[in-house]
């Protein structure tokens, strides 16, 4: 059985996280920070999403983020996760070692000012 298709509404706000794959660190130095940070830029610049707020854990990432179209948000996240794991890899001489990420994003609507 497939799984459900994630709500991914143009114009709504959501908390989107993903998390590393055995919660292992996966920000591990101050460059592995920035890096993620310029993959974030890409893909803001690409997708045109609106982002109001990020943190970035030593083994996860939240972002408050306002996807302008339906479909906006399963784009903009999937090219986002894809190079951050190909570029992490890369830098740490890890490709083919696996995953970086457990499994899919999780997103939340915003559903008031309080959340």
């Amino acid at each position: 059985m497939s799984r459900a298709p994630r709500l991914d509404v143009g114009g709504v706000i959501y908390h989107l996280l993903n998390r590393a794959n055995g919660k292992k660190k996966i920000f591990l130095h101050p460059k592995d920070y920035g890096a993620f940070e310029n993959v974030l830029q890409e893909a803001v610049e690409r997708f045109g999403m609106k982002v109001y707020a990020y943190c970035i854990m030593p083994n996860h990432w939240h972002l408050v983020v306002e996807p302008n179209s339906d479909g906006d948000l399963s784009l903009f996240t999937g090219w986002l996760t894809l190079t951050h794991t190909q570029r992490w890899h890369s830098f740490h001489h890890t490709v083919g070692f696996g995953h970086l990420y457990q499994g899919r994003y999780k997103s939340f609507p915003v559903s008031n000012d309080e959340y």
